[in-house]
């Protein structure tokens, strides 16, 4: 055997670098040709090129399949680079693909050019297994006449109130994403009368262009607000947000992409124009801390809302995070009843992730899922009586109308979503939106690339697809027998619980019942956290002091 193997080795080093050895042979033949026509030129050109190419592989350091395989290794890379185009156009089923599949994508595609997204001869869907849910119609089914459904943001005291349309742009940054795609998304929600969330990296000028409604948010980096020592500057607060077109300030908690984690922003993406939307120096590399400075308890928290709500003049103020800790969340609740300060609303981000780039650990393992996330959420504000006063919304793959209409169902006003307007701008899923290497424009501050997005166009497509959402979550909303997305409720929902049962949602996700945790924790499903909740900490309460 060791004879054979010995005799094998010289073998297989010449069929490793065979194709080295053709290359040196057809450049030295087109060489050779060059005296009976110039055209073989470019035969010496090119296989000339790759034989550089081998020699270079050959004695680089770097990559070991480089070495063994000169040239022929480099396939595995262009197969690499290739493989999510070809996974996507030829591999994949139309309901396989990730994070969107095929169908998912073409229907946001067809609403935003304006044409059917009907679909033919039945459901894709395994429609006998969990988790399939559907929405049970009524027999009394309607035609509502409303066609751009509005809820009323704003506690009590809030001097003023913001009607928000039941679906927006979620939080996507200026710099995360370019200037055309950023004033295209604006001018589209001016078209539609929706809002357009900033995202952390601030109001900028792009923003302002596009002359939509726009909600502010405020990460832990303080963009727009920022003191030079990196804390928040009440007065560059109050100078931004005094701006006609904020209508809402959102207090970046945590979100869905990469909850509990910071951020850095090299120097060498501080441009003046990104500068100059989050208030930093040009060049300086600036750091995001995983958590906020302006507050560090849940009754600080509150404070901090009652601050922004009066420094603001009175526009409403919420917060937005993916779920963690769910005693923390409870310990929100009890610091709105123990200080009487309410936040106008409270945006719950799927930990199903979005535009930012994350680590693969974050995106796939940190945080609820917002099915989860917003029932926990529904379930404390009910629970503590505040549900009629702090609106709900969700955010995360929400971009059909069933999506929509099954969150807000189990208790969301409306639905936020970044995606799917991405998706609407002409986003194809290449999965590059963290390396400036978008191919269509949109999360890339490469202006070349950019070209290609033409900003009146694509803010035609946003507003179209807006409309056309909102009117096919009407036809969902009137099958149900309903007028307004507010009538929806839990038992709407359907949810495939094992092949055989079905269970309606309020009790799939059991929900609880307005109040019940003032009145009698201790029959929910939340009284451990109830108990390990506190509103002068994020952190738990001492192990024994609850049930």
């Amino acid at each position: 055997m060791l004879k054979a193997q010995a005799r094998r080795g010289p073998i297989d080093t010449m069929y490793r670098f065979l194709p080295l050895a053709i290359l040196f042979l057809l450049t030295a033949g087109f060489a050779a040709l060059l005296s009976v026509s110039s055209w073989f030129s470019v035969g010496v050109v090119i296989f000339g090129a790759l034989s550089l190419l081998g020699v270079y592989d050959f004695f680089q350091t770097s990559h070991t399949l480089w070495r063994n395989y000169p040239v022929l290794a480099r396939v595995r890379w262009v197969a690499e680079e290739l493989r999510p185009f070809l996974r996507s156009y030829i591999v994949e089923s139309d309901t396989e693909g990730r994070p969107f599949n095929h169908e998912e994508r073409a229907m946001v595609y067809r609403r935003a050019k304006n044409v059917s997204s009907v679909e033919p001869f039945g459901s894709q869907l395994d429609i006998d297994k969990p988790p399939y849910e559907w929405l049970s119609h009524s027999i009394a089914a309607r035609h509502p006449h409303e066609t751009d459904p509005r809820v009323l943001v704003g506690a009590p005291g809030t001097a003023k109130p913001y009607s928000a349309s039941v679906l927006n742009i979620s939080a996507m940054s200026f710099g995360s994403l370019g200037a055309k795609p950023i004033e295209a998304l604006n001018r589209g929600a001016a078209m539609g009368g929706f809002y357009h969330d900033t995202g952390e990296g601030g109001f900028s000028k792009y923003h302002k262009a596009g002359g939509g409604d726009v909600v502010w948010e405020l990460g832990s980096g303080y963009f727009g607000c920022r003191a030079r020592d990196g804390g928040f500057d009440p007065e560059r607060f109050k100078d931004v947000a005094a701006d006609d077109q904020i209508k809402m300030i959102e207090i970046k908690l945590s979100q869905g992409a990469k909850p509990g984690h910071g951020g850095v922003l090299p120097g060498t993406k501080v441009t003046p124009e990104i500068a100059e939307a989050r208030g930093i120096p040009v060049g300086e590399t600036c750091y995001s801390p995983p958590a906020h400075t302006a507050f560090s308890t849940p009754n600080g928290l509150m404070d901090w809302v009652a601050q922004l709500r009066e420094l603001s003049g009175g526009k409403p103020v919420g917060m937005k995070l993916c779920v963690g800790n769910r005693w923390e969340v409870l310990a929100i609740c009890k610091a709105i009843l123990g200080t009487g300060i309410k936040p106008d609303f409270i945006v719950v981000d799927g930990a199903e992730g979005g535009t930012g780039a994350a680590p693969a650990e974050f995106m796939d393992h940190i945080g609820a899922p917002l099915r989860q996330g917003l029932v926990l959420v529904r379930n404390a504000l009910v629970g503590c009586g505040l549900k009629d006063e702090v609106r709900l919304a969700a955010s995360g793959k929400q971009i059909s109308a069933f999506a929509m209409a099954s969150t807000l169902a189990l208790g969301a006003d409306w639905i936020n979503t970044a995606r799917g307007f991405m998706f609407s701008l002409g986003c194809i899923q290449s999965l590059n939106c963290h390396n400036n290497r978008c191919p269509t424009g949109i999360a890339t501050t490469d202006t070349s690339r950019q070209r290609g997005l033409v900003v009146p166009d694509k803010a035609e497509r946003v507003y179209n697809f807006h409309r056309n959402t909102v009117r096919s979550l009407m036809e969902v909303i009137g099958a149900a027998g309903c007028e307004h997305p507010s009538e929806l409720t839990p038992r709407h929902i359907m949810h495939r619980v094992t092949e055989d049962i079905a269970e309606p949602g309020h009790r799939a996700y059991n929900l609880i019942d307005p109040g019940v945790l003032l009145d009698d924790p201790s029959d929910t499903p939340l009284a451990r956290e109830w108990a390990l909740a506190q509103a002068d900490s994020f952190e738990r309460a001492e192990e024994g002091t609850g049930p």
